[in-house]
């Protein structure tokens, strides 16, 4: 009777199923006949398939929760960092090649060439002195490059002697930058009397000019080359730890800008640390003319490395500034005051003479409001910017400030 009854069921089940067509749905979950209508099935498989869609955007949110760091050091090497050196490398060439000119035929004409090219070299030189990784430190690539004041009378000892060796730390302040300007615009008091030591028949001061660009181009293409050489390994050390390339690098760029940018370049000469001025230690102090130029052009590259511009374009990539823009939560926007204070000291640096000498001499409190505005960036980059990134200051404050 049962095994009757049980067949009648099933025969009604298929006769239903046939007369509804396509919509109605026969499931069984557990030996339990269940009837489901196929458009609450549809409906049911949208809900399932939007399930997978928020599981996928679940998952993808919890990978951008992350700020991609590597694509940040992809930027820094490949669009800012090798560009920068290579086209550094480029000008020093061409330095190289006026002053063989020069040396050739000791004029005016020929000097006045060589002087173009220092300065477009120094120039671009501002761009990448920040980068202070790697094979630069090692080979304290920025103390053979721009250490000013330059030490005049270890020159003018090394073109006398001949015997000088520009790897001695001791030379480190008779070479560079620095020292090409003594030789190009403070051996002599006269345009003329500078072309009559370079035409000397012993050639010392020439040959002492030479071998020191030769030797920035030397170091200089040591670092180039290491960069091409080493950027996979520098953009795959994506942690934040204190040897990692983030921090280390975003330290570098504070420093810079606390030292070489801040203290250097205004602070020391203006008397800051010392209580008195100490106006032969500007930029560019034999060539008066300069300091506000390098100031500016260092400020500039300040600037776009902290915004990701890219060498030679106006476009931008991941950056400090956009780190910070992703990691902003509490409506603070960080990255704008930072980029403000960077065009308030730009203003006040336009306000000053173009030889910060006689700046100082003239009217030396300009030079203490533009510290005081560059300072204010100091503490935007090296306490709000690093809490913000979570990274540790990994050098010393020795000046005081």
């Amino acid at each position: 009777m049962k095994k009757i009854l049980t067949l009648l069921i099933l025969i009604l089940l298929i006769t239903c199923s046939k007369e509804s067509g396509s919509d109605t749905i026969v499931s069984v979950v557990d030996a339990t006949p269940v009837v489901a209508n196929s458009s609450d099935t549809s409906s049911n498989n949208d809900a399932d398939s939007t399930t997978e869609t928020n599981t996928s955007d679940t998952s993808s949110d919890s990978e951008s929760a992350s700020f991609d760091r590597k694509a940040m050091l992809e930027n820094w090497v490949n669009n800012i960092i090798i560009p920068l050196n290579e086209d550094f490398k480029t000008k020093l060439n061409s330095l190289k090649e006026e002053t063989s000119k020069f040396k050739t035929s000791p004029n005016s004409e020929n000097l006045k060439l060589v002087k173009e090219k220092w300065l477009i070299a120094y120039k671009s030189w501002q761009h990448i002195e920040m980068f202070d990784y790697g094979k630069a430190e090692e080979i304290y690539y920025q103390s053979k490059m721009n250490v000013y004041p330059t030490d005049s009378e270890r020159v003018e000892r090394n073109i006398s002697s001949e015997t000088y060796n520009l790897d001695n730390a001791n030379n480190n302040d008779a070479q560079g930058f620095p020292a090409i300007d003594y030789m190009l615009f403070g051996i002599a008091d006269t345009e003329e009397k500078i072309i009559e030591k370079f035409s000397q028949s012993d050639n010392k001061y020439i040959s002492y000019l030479t071998n020191v660009i030769d030797k920035m181009y030397s170091v200089t293409s040591e670092v180039s080359s290491y960069w091409t050489d080493n950027k996979d390994s520098f953009i795959s050390s994506t942690e934040n730890t204190a040897t990692s390339s983030i921090n280390k690098v975003t330290n570098d760029f504070i420093f810079y800008y606390e030292k070489g940018f801040r203290a250097n370049k205004i602070g020391i000469p203006a008397g800051v640390f010392s209580g008195t001025t100490l106006p032969d230690r500007v930029e560019g102090y034999y060539s008066k003319i300069y300091s506000k130029q390098l100031a500016l052009e260092a400020l500039d590259a300040v600037e776009n490395f902290f915004s990701g511009k890219k060498f030679n374009s106006d476009i931008k990539g991941e950056s400090l500034e956009t780190y910070l823009n992703f990691l902003k939560s509490d409506g603070t926007d960080l990255s704008k005051s930072i980029s403000d204070q960077f065009t308030i000291a730009k203003e006040k640096i336009n306000s000053l003479n173009e030889d910060f000498t006689s700046q100082i001499s003239s009217d030396n409190n300009k030079m203490l409001i533009t510290y005081d505005e560059i300072q204010k960036g100091v503490v935007f980059l090296k306490t709000d910017m690093l809490q913000t990134l979570s990274i540790s200051v990994d050098y010393i404050d020795a000046d005081g400030d």
